[in-house]
C-alpha cells in the first residue's frame, strides 16, 4: 500500500501507564517499514508548543518493551487547552511538516486530540493508554492488565501479615470513576468486601459482611476500596468501620502510583504492540479521529467521540456478583 501520509509524530500524555513503550515501538517501526518518516514528542502536548519534536529510527526504540513509564515523557499541559495554545501547536507540526499524529493516553488526552483535530484538520489516531480502564471502544486499556497484577502482588503480601496478627486491611487502589482496577483485583485476590464507585454500599452493609465472617471464624479480612467510592477513602471507611467494629484490629494501605510503575506485562507488551501497529496503519488508509482499541481478540476503530460521549459503562455482572459469592 502506497502511503497517502508521509511524517508522522507520536507522543504520550496525562498519566503514564505500563505498555506504552511497546506502543511507542510499534509506532514507529510500522510507519518506518512503510517508508514514513516518524518523529517522537517529548512531553505530550507541552513538546508540540515548544516545539519539542525529534526524528526517530528504529534504533530509537530499542530495547524499551521491557520498561515502565514512557521514553517520550509525559506531562499536563493547561495551555494545550486554549485557542492560542492550539495554534502554536499547529504551526510547530507544519513546519516540521507532521500530517499524521499518534496520541496515547485517557480521556483527557483524547479530548484534546479531537479538539485539534476539529480545529486544524490534523489527522489523529489515539491509542488508550490508561490504566483505569474506563474508555469504551477497547476491552482492555494499555496498562490496565499490568496495574493489576501489581494490586494483586501487593495484596498477597498484605495477606500474610493479615493472617498472622489477626487484623481488617482496608486498601485504597486507584479508580475515581472506575471501578475495574478494584473489582478484578478483589476477585484474583480473594478480598472479602470491594467498594466500588458503581455501586452503592453503606458502611452498615460493610459491617455486617464482616461481622459475618468473623462469626464464621475467618482470621483476617481484606477490604479493597476503589479510590472514588461515595462514602470516601480507605482512611475514612476504616474510621467509620472501626467505631462500631473492632473485631479486628485494622490497618490501611494506599497503594497508589504504585500501580503505574512496573515493567509491563506480557499481556500489555503485546496489546500495545497491537495497537501501535494498527494505529499507523489506519493513518496509512485516510483515518483519523478514531481510538484502536481490543474488541474480543479484534483489534477495531471506535470514533474518538464515541470513545469519549460513551464514557460511561457497566461492570461485567458476573465478576459484580462473583465478589458477594466467594467472598463468604
Amino acid at each position: 500500500m502506497e502511503p497517502n501520509i508521509k511524517n508522522i509524530a507520536v507522543l504520550t500524555s496525562g498519566g503514564d501507564a505500563p505498555g506504552m513503550n511497546a506502543a511507542i515501538r510499534a509506532v514507529v517501526r510500522t510507519g518506518i517499514y512503510h517508508g514514513i518518516n516518524m518523529f517522537g514528542v517529548m512531553q505530550g502536548y507541552q513538546g508540540l508548543i515548544t516545539d519539542n519534536i525529534k526524528p526517530m529510527d528504529a534504533r530509537s526504540v530499542s530495547n524499551i518493551l521491557h520498561l515502565g513509564g514512557t521514553i517520550l515523557k509525559t506531562a499536563r499541559c493547561l495551555e494545550f487547552k486554549t485557542d492560542e495554545g492550539q495554534q502554536i501547536a499547529y504551526n510547530n507540526l507544519k513546519k516540521n511538516g507532521i500530517d499524521g499524529l499518534v496520541v496515547i493516553g485517557g480521556d483527557g488526552t483524547f479530548t484534546g486530540a479531537k479538539r485539534f483535530s476539529e480545529t486544524f484538520g490534523v489527522k489523529v489516531i489515539g491509542i488508550p493508554g490508561t490504566i483505569d480502564n474506563d474508555l469504551v471502544g477497547s476491552d482492555f486499556t494499555l496498562g490496565y492488565d499490568t496495574a493489576i497484577n501489581t494490586v494483586i502482588e501487593a495484596i498477597d503480601k498484605i495477606r500474610d501479615t493479615a493472617d498472622a496478627h489477626d487484623r481488617l486491611f482496608f486498601i485504597e487502589v486507584m479508580g475515581r470513576d472506575s471501578g475495574c482496577i478494584a473489582l478484578r483485583s478483589s476477585i484474583a485476590s480473594g478480598a472479602e468486601a470491594v467498594l466500588l464507585p458503581e455501586k452503592e454500599t453503606s458502611v452498615n452493609e460493610l459491617i455486617n459482611k464482616l461481622a459475618l465472617g468473623a462469626a464464621t471464624k475467618k482470621s483476617s479480612s481484606i477490604v479493597i476500596v476503589a479510590e472514588g467510592h461515595k462514602q470516601g477513602g480507605a482512611y475514612d471507611i476504616a474510621k467509620k468501620v472501626k467505631e462500631t467494629f473492632d473485631h479486628y484490629d485494622t490497618k490501611v494501605t494506599i497503594l497508589g502510583h504504585l500501580q503505574r510503575g512496573g515493567s509491563p506485562s506480557s499481556f500489555d507488551r503485546i496489546l500495545g504492540s497491537r495497537l501501535g501497529f494498527a494505529a499507523v496503519n489506519a493513518l496509512i488508509a485516510g483515518q483519523t479521529e478514531q481510538m484502536v482499541g481490543l474488541k474480543g481478540n479484534e483489534i477495531k476503530l471506535t470514533s474518538i467521540r464515541e470513545a469519549l460521549t460513551a464514557h460511561s459503562f457497566k461492570l461485567e455482572p458476573d465478576l459484580m456478583e462473583m465478589t458477594e459469592v466467594l467472598s463468604i
